[in-house]
């Protein structure tokens, strides 16, 4: 029998929830989703019309009522979840001096106990689906110690070991659980950032040096690698972190002359 070609998307129907969808990464991810047959459930602070073609749920992570309330709406409009993509997540810049406990409590709050509150939550309805995964957005962060980093990093690489623990857990119930690690992401929060410093052009140039590439990340090719993990057909793919960072992590080229 000769080749034949695929027609439909192995997204074809599934239904997809994405923490904070409204921009960035979320938005991009959410896009190539909903382009590949999903209906793509947008669970944010806010809503933004870029994100029109997903379904927004109010949601905060912090919060587990609004996260419980969230799963509760896609089981009785759906009936169950095939993939779960924790996404939402914010960053700090400062010294172990320089944060406070406020700002540890705050920023884990949101990347780690978030994540765990909506997974938690989530994982009765992926089990009703026969291609249940979760992809967690974690950062080359947790591997290397990046400037001014550290209360990010630190979250990073919680998310990266709750990853593998959580794979461990559930790889028996046919469930896939998988992270990204995405170097320097080219947003709208990085352009935001890049204007509190005094030179944000030398600020953007240090940044887009430290991927081998000599450029940023960009949210549509990280979105790329969450759908490759996500998808039915890489039902072997399972406990493993996909570094999309420009080859950061294990490339060291020489500077230009």
């Amino acid at each position: 029998m000769g080749f034949e070609q695929q027609t439909t998307s192995s997204f074809n129907g599934l239904v997809v929830a994405i923490s904070g969808a409204s921009s960035g990464i979320g938005l991009a991810t959410g896009r190539q989703f909903v382009a590949r047959g999903a209906k793509v459930y947008n669970l944010d602070l806010t809503n933004s019309e870029e994100a029109a073609d997903f379904t927004y749920l109010n949601t905060d992570v912090t919060k587990l009522q609004t996260v419980q309330e969230a799963v509760r709406v896609i089981e009785r409009e759906s009936g169950h979840l095939d993939i779960l993509v924790n996404n939402a997540g914010i960053s700090f810049v400062g010294t172990v001096e320089e944060t406070t406990e406020e700002d540890w409590l705050r920023v884990f709050d949101v990347n780690v106990f978030g994540m765990a509150r909506l997974s938690s939550a989530a994982l009765p309805l992926l089990r009703k689906s026969k291609c249940p995964s979760i992809v967690n957005l974690c950062s080359v962060g947790a591997l290397n110690g990046l400037p001014q980093r550290v209360l990010y990093d630190a979250t990073k690489g919680a998310i990266l070991s709750m990853t593998f623990s959580m794979a461990t857990d559930h790889v028996r119930e046919g469930i896939r659980i998988n992270c990204v690690s995405p170097g320097t992401v080219h947003t709208s929060f990085v352009d935001r950032m890049l204007q509190k410093f005094p030179d944000p052009e030398k600020e953007r140039a240090a940044l887009n040096a430290r991927q081998a590439t000599g450029r940023m990340v960009t949210p549509e090719e990280v979105a790329g690698a969450i759908l490759y993990l996500a998808d039915p057909l890489s039902a072997s793919t399972t406990g493993i972190t996909l570094e999309v960072d420009g080859g950061m992590h294990n490339l060291r080229v020489r500077p230009i002359q």
